[in-house]
């Protein structure tokens, strides 16, 4: 393989960035996996699922942050009474909306109050081997003082103090089926959206397409960003649901289209939200990366500029010269 060319800047070029993190953010453009070697871990931890409803979105980001803060400590630490989580999934009032207006709470046998406004989905990691019967054991006593220390007690007094515990669905280690309730009911936001998008594009205007943000920011901006979208969205008199990975500050703002021209104006909120997000500190193009996408591609240009672009397209040519690894991602030869 001839000599990578020198870079200074670009998605290809970040400071410290060595050859697999080259090879990973090039969304396919300079290799393909073909071979991948897997670690075990020698014992899973238990998960309990928490779907907890909040009235009011600024008292859940408060609560996240306090999540995010005790499962940094309880690793830095390695206390085995802390409280830790693997994710933290939100949807906001739009998106409960559609799971009523589906009908998909009540399929799923889950109560959502009236007057929440964001609800979050909360996977909590335990200690292998946590039963069913010693979780609603833990749960059940969580406010007698005589009660042992526990992770799930010490997540449950969280609850209590942030004033939500009686709104709580968990679902306990062992307990599959109340586990693929919770998450069949976080996954039906993206999938209500999708249909209504396909009806309107059917029924509407053959033009109509999905239009959506990936986009993501450090935690402690994610409210700004949030607050930027609802401004955004009602300025320009857009329906739109937002969900996603509220702990890692990583959202998916999507347009509900009436019309061919929510469409256009969605796109040109997406760019609005890109530039916020630069701002912000963030990225523009987080889980999904880029691909083919000119809307996408638009915010990539913008996080690197002109010259950032061209850099890139020089390791393309330095390691396919032929251009025939995914022609067209990212960006045009």
């Amino acid at each position: 393989m001839p000599a990578l060319p020198k870079l200074s800047a670009g998605y290809f070029a970040a400071p410290g960035m060595d050859l697999i993190d080259l090879f990973i953010g090039s969304e396919g453009t300079l290799g393909v996996v073909t071979a991948v070697t897997l670690r075990v871990l020698p014992e899973r931890p238990a998960q309990c699922l928490a779907l907890v409803p909040f009235t009011d979105r600024r008292e859940a980001l408060g609560f996240v942050r306090r999540l995010r803060d005790e499962a940094l400590t309880t690793r830095r630490m390695r206390d085995p009474l802390g409280v830790d989580v693997s994710a933290i999934e939100h949807m906001d009032a739009r998106c409960l909306a559609l799971i009523r207006e589906d009908g998909l709470d009540r399929a799923n046998g889950i109560t959502l109050p009236p007057e929440a406004t964001i609800a979050i989905l909360i996977t909590l990691e335990l200690a292998a081997g946590m039963s069913p019967e010693r979780a609603f054991d833990e749960i059940g006593r969580v406010r007698d003082p005589d009660a042992p220390d526990t992770p799930l007690r010490r997540f449950c007094l969280m609850l209590v103090e942030a004033g939500v515990f009686e709104q709580v669905d968990i679902a306990v280690p062992g307990d599959r089926m109340r586990q693929e309730q919770l998450l069949a009911v976080r996954e039906a936001v993206p999938a209500a959206v999708n249909a209504r998008v396909a009806r309107a594009k059917q029924t509407l205007d053959a033009r109509i397409e999905k239009t959506a943000a990936d986009m993501i920011v450090p935690f402690d901006r994610f409210e700004a960003l949030l607050d930027f979208y609802d401004a955004e969205f009602r300025r320009r008199g857009l329906d739109a649901a937002v969900w996603g990975h509220i702990s890692d500050g990583n959202v998916h703002p999507n347009v509900i289209p009436r019309s061919f021209a929510d469409v256009d104006s969605g796109k040109a909120a997406i760019l609005a939200f890109g530039r916020e997000v630069i701002r912000l500190g963030g990225a523009p193009l987080a889980e999904h990366g880029v691909g083919r996408n000119p809307v996408k591609q638009e915010p990539l240009r913008t996080l690197y500029g002109d010259s950032g672009i061209e850099e890139m397209r020089a390791v393309k040519r330095a390691i396919d010269p032929e251009w025939k690894l995914s022609p067209g991602v990212l960006f045009s030869r």
